[in-house]
């Protein structure tokens, strides 16, 4: 029998636990805690908001250029900026409970005990913590913490123990295998994965024979690294058994549906907020319909399907 196209397809996403009501969400650094959108639109059509990276003490980021554009994307080198922990549990995090979506809070740290320390204090005011390993371990000479294997179990493995809220660790893509990378924060404790975070990148002048940014190395992101985060989302997918949410360069709602055949359950989107700020809620309402053009009743079908 038919299915039948009238009927109103199931958005809603279970990862690690957490029910979204849609696999759409605002990638961390581009949504900052929603208040500025909150203006445009009303939060709760999201399926979960991840909130810009938080650090244990306030930071003013970089100085100089933050952000350059490039062909397809957008490099950036913002620093991390953000009030800090205690701030954002007084001043932002209220008003983000009352959004009626979901609250992931991305956590950045420059040594163990600052990633621990953060962990603490956050587990259970949130839905989920987001780990991110991109920032540089100070103790071990500014190597990330999400290079290797080894330095990614050890850092997700001491997480987790101060983590009783589900631990969602977004890898980096700068990296040798994303597949073992993947596997080692799985073993360490990770009950999910999103990936990618961006890509190294410069930007250079040759008027001024000077880099365009002030940090001189920045973040790659944008429609650009489509193809990689497609990649890499499904070799994490064949590569673990926990939930995987896909990021880089989504800005469609049929971006989403190609993300989740490479077997990511949910998504979030982030640089294409910058030139369009509709465009999460663009691609929640177009799931709908994109959903029915395909005779879908229910998005978890697609999970993972990719015929290959």
């Amino acid at each position: 029998m038919d299915k039948n196209k009238n009927a109103t397809p199931n958005l809603a996403v279970r990862v690690a636990g957490v029910e979204f009501k849609n696999p759409v969400i605002a990638a961390s650094g581009t949504f900052g805690f929603g208040r500025e959108y909150g203006k445009l639109f009303d939060l709760s059509v999201l399926g979960g908001i991840s909130t810009k990276g938080l650090t244990l003490n306030p930071r003013e980021g970089n100085a100089g250029a933050r952000i350059a554009e490039t062909a397809s994307g957008i490099l950036n080198s913002v620093g991390l900026q953000n009030p800090g922990i205690d701030a954002f549990l007084r001043d932002e995090l209220p008003d983000l409970q009352k959004a009626g979506t979901k609250v992931i809070a991305n956590i950045a740290g420059f040594s163990e005990d600052e990633y621990c320390a953060l962990a603490e204090k956050l587990h259970t005011a949130v839905d989920m913590i987001e780990l991110n390993i991109s920032c540089p371990n100070v103790k071990a000479g500014g190597m990330s913490f999400g290079v290797y294997p080894d330095s990614v179990h050890k850092i997700v493995k001491a997480v987790k123990r101060h983590c009783a809220c589900p631990l969602m660790v977004k890898l980096s893509p700068n990296c040798a295998d994303i597949a073992e990378n993947a596997r080692a924060a799985e073993e360490g404790g990770a009950d999910a994965l999103s990936l990618i975070n961006t890509l190294g990148g410069m930007a250079v002048d040759y008027r001024t024979r000077k880099p365009v940014l002030g940090n001189v190395f920045g973040g790659l992101s944008g429609r650009a690294v489509k193809p990689v985060a497609l990649k890499m989302v499904r070799q994490a997918y064949n590569a673990v058994k926990i939930p995987v949410v896909g990021l880089g360069g989504i800005a469609s709602a049929g971006d989403v549906l190609e993300f989740m055949l490479c077997g990511a359950r949910a998504v979030q989107i982030g640089t294409a907020q910058i030139s369009d700020p509709f465009a999460l809620v663009r691609a929640v309402n177009d799931l709908t319909n994109l959903l029915k053009d395909c005779n879908i009743e229910d998005i978890n079908e697609i999970v993972g399907k990719l015929e290959t």
